[in-house]
């Protein structure tokens, strides 16, 4: 097991990136602002979801495939871009209509939910982020390295609800001031949309790690 130190400094790392601003964050803090913090929180809780899948991929060593092998990673950030311009050609077409209510509907927080999971499983570039954040913090000589990436994955995972999860609530509150000012919420579905079509071109544009 790693050392509280250790331990400490990959939380501490995590928490710096996780307020580092991004397409994530502000996907997260638009989807709260629009659709309130009960939203935005599923997403959070999907992406972190997904996080997951990346840690079992590293722990495991099956992320040295997206590393080594073109093909793979070519599939999977496809099959991501498609799915995010999937989503994004629908926010561009919401109206400030469909952001009515006080509350989303429960099918429509799963969708949320699932909508996070996807975006982040469909990303091959986490896991090469995690294949190379956190095995350098690993010590053998102190036991199991893939129970230690899990541990470190953990305080990650930790990091990133705490982050996301806050601007989650924080985006929520304007909720209604949003739901009175239509041309506010048709330009935060725009926003929204144009992060989903970055996060596309960026899947898109990146190429697969040369392998060795």
């Amino acid at each position: 097991m790693p050392t509280p130190e250790v331990l400490a400094t990959v939380f501490a790392a995590s928490l710096m990136l996780a307020f580092t601003p991004g397409p994530d964050n502000l996907f997260v803090l638009t989807q709260a602002a629009l659709r309130g913090s009960a939203a935005g929180l599923m997403v959070v809780l999907g992406l972190c979801t997904g996080l997951i899948l990346h840690t079992s991929l590293v722990a495991f060593g099956a992320a040295a495939i997206f590393q080594t092998s073109a093909v793979a990673f070519s599939a999977l950030k496809y099959l991501g871009a498609a799915y995010l311009i999937y989503l994004a050609w629908g926010a561009f077409r919401a109206d400030a209509a469909r952001l009515d209510g006080e509350r989303v509907e429960l099918h429509g927080l799963g969708a949320m939910y699932r909508r996070g999971i996807v975006m982040n499983a469909t990303n091959p570039k986490v896991s090469i982020f995690f294949l190379a954040f956190l095995p350098q913090f690993a010590e053998p000589e102190r036991g199991s390295v893939a129970v230690q990436i899990v541990v470190f994955a953990g305080a990650f995972l930790l990091a990133t609800l705490l982050v996301f999860g806050g601007i989650a609530i924080a985006a929520g509150k304007l909720g209604a001031w949003l739901r009175t000012r239509p041309g506010v919420q048709r330009g935060m579905n725009r926003m929204a949309g144009l992060v989903l079509l970055g996060l596309a071109v960026s899947l898109l544009v990146s190429e697969a790690p040369s392998g060795g």
